[in-house]
């Protein structure tokens, strides 16, 4: 049997993969050592203290896990060979220069070795602390493309994004690079720093300048135009990278809410509660009853195979192409041709609880009625302090009235109210979100592929492919299931 044209490109070329523990990555390598063992490398950066540790990591947290379990049926007592010889965990954090490589000599041969580099390293936290944020989805992609050009052989450089970047724009959202003249970007460094450097001065306690690092990202954000800090830094790494990419290829897929496979390396894998699954998690343990959010909006969620299947298609073709004159971007997402709205999701999810109700600790069914989609966030926060707020405040009297007797109660209740009000506060924009992503490029990327002899059958990323029903029901929520998140 002939070789599809995808694989037959990945034999013999030398990748470096960063956030190689992350939800994604895995599921690229994996795809990759499934479909072409001929590869000649993969570098997985990873973070820790030397490269013994990262190996242990790699076993432990990369290969290790269910992911890859077809391929390590496939290659039986020789699956450890096959990862020892084409799969190398090395020590670095893309937070400092030359990615904290300290081995020389094993800086010195991936710089000679290096085709492609695929960076896939963030934090995803949505209120993660802002030096943070900074160094790793700012400056840390452009660390990594500055390794990339000390690398002799290096090719092309793909990035992974997020849709998002686009801040609160509404409308059709075009595959372009976001610009801002108007924004110092070692400016906000620079601000970072001087933040943090005060908060120790102060002698604050650890905790205390967390909490202040992560208020003082969203203040930014917020200023400039952004609803949280991972997307407003992961925008500005983007325009790092294209400020400062110089002749080497860019390719940025920019993904929207990563979900569970659809089909490979079978359906239903997922690795920790993923965007959408906070509330489909908490709805069916029957800890949400309401959520705000227009019913008409699309829920952009995208199977996480199908962002790889763009990713090595991507590779492929602009390898292939040698691209050099400016950055191409890829959005990967379902709202342009394919969407679930709110209001399918909402049917969905109850649907499936009702019929597959989850059995809480003391045995017994949990029951849910259909998940309140409360249409604006003033109504919703009305809605909650009504019908919760309040009432708790009265239980907080009660409750010492009768000297602490309900004191266990008061603090679930209480907990869980709190929970609601913070999760509905980091999701509002996405839960009124009406941008549509324009996927024309992504569309253009199908057209070549097929053009020069690639299985988009094994390479799917056609949106238009979902049966969102089937999916919800029949693989998502059951993979959830099955890694023990329900």
């Amino acid at each position: 049997m002939e070789l599809d044209n995808a694989v037959k490109f990945l034999q013999g070329k030398t990748i470096l993969i960063t956030g190689a523990t992350g939800f994604l990555a895995k599921v690229f390598v994996e795809k990759i050592l499934r479909f072409q063992p001929n590869v000649n490398k993969l570098y997985l950066l990873v973070r820790a203290s030397n490269n013994k540790s990262a190996t242990q990591r790699l076993n432990d947290e990369i290969i290790g896990g269910e992911l890859f379990k077809i391929l390590r049926n496939k290659w039986g007592s020789k699956f450890d060979a096959l990862i020892s010889n084409k799969v190398k965990a090395v020590a670095g954090d893309i937070s400092f220069e030359n990615l904290g490589l300290n081995d020389s000599e094993l800086r010195e041969e991936m710089r000679k070795e290096i085709q492609i580099i695929v960076n896939v390293a963030a934090s995803t936290n949505f209120s993660e602390r802002y030096d943070v944020a900074l160094d790793i989805n700012t400056f840390g992609a452009f660390n990594v493309l500055n390794f990339g050009k000390k690398c002799d052989k290096l090719k092309l450089f793909l990035h992974v994004s997020t849709a998002y970047v686009c801040g609160e724009e509404t409308g059709i959202i075009l595959e372009k690079l976001k610009r801002r003249n108007d924004m110092n970007i070692f400016e906000e460094k620079r601000l970072a720093e001087e933040q943090l450097s005060q908060l120790q001065n102060q002698c604050n306690p650890d905790k205390a300048i967390t909490s202040s690092m992560k208020e003082f990202g969203l203040e930014r954000a917020k200023l400039n135009g952004w609803p949280n800090t991972y997307v407003f830094t992961k925008a500005m790494g983007e325009m790092l990278l294209g400020q400062f990419k110089g002749d080497l290829p860019l390719v940025i897929i920019r993904p929207t809410m990563i979900a569970s496979t659809y089909e490979q390396p079978f359906p239903g894998w997922i690795e920790g509660v993923r965007t959408i699954d906070t509330v489909l998690v908490n709805y069916g343990k029957g800890k949400l009853t309401c959520f705000p959010g227009n019913l008409n909006s699309a829920l952009d969620v995208i199977p996480v195979d199908m962002v790889v299947n763009a990713m090595v298609v991507a590779i492929e073709v602009h390898y292939a192409q040698h691209q050099y004159s400016c950055e191409t971007i890829y959005h990967v997402g379902t709202s342009s041709k394919n969407p679930l709205k709110i209001s399918d999701f909402q049917d969905l999810i109850h649907y499936y609880f009702t019929k597959n109700p989850r059995i809480d600790t003391n045995g017994e069914k949990v029951e849910v009625g259909k998940l309140i989609v409360v249409s604006t966030i003033n109504r919703f926060f009305l809605y909650m302090k009504i019908k919760y707020v309040l009432p708790l405040k009265v239980f907080y009297f009660i409750n010492i009235l009768c000297c602490q007797r309900f004191e266990k109660i008061y603090t679930n209740l209480n907990r869980r109210v709190k929970f609601i009000l913070r999760l509905a506060e980091f999701y509002k924009p996405y839960a009124f979100f009406t941008g549509i992503f324009d996927d024309r490029n992504l569309e253009r990327l199908q057209r070549v592929a097929e053009e020069r002899g690639i299985d988009l059958a094994e390479f799917n990323f056609d949106s238009k492919s979902i049966d969102w029903e089937d999916y919800i029901t029949n693989t998502h929520i059951p993979g959830l299931f099955n890694q023990g998140l329900l």
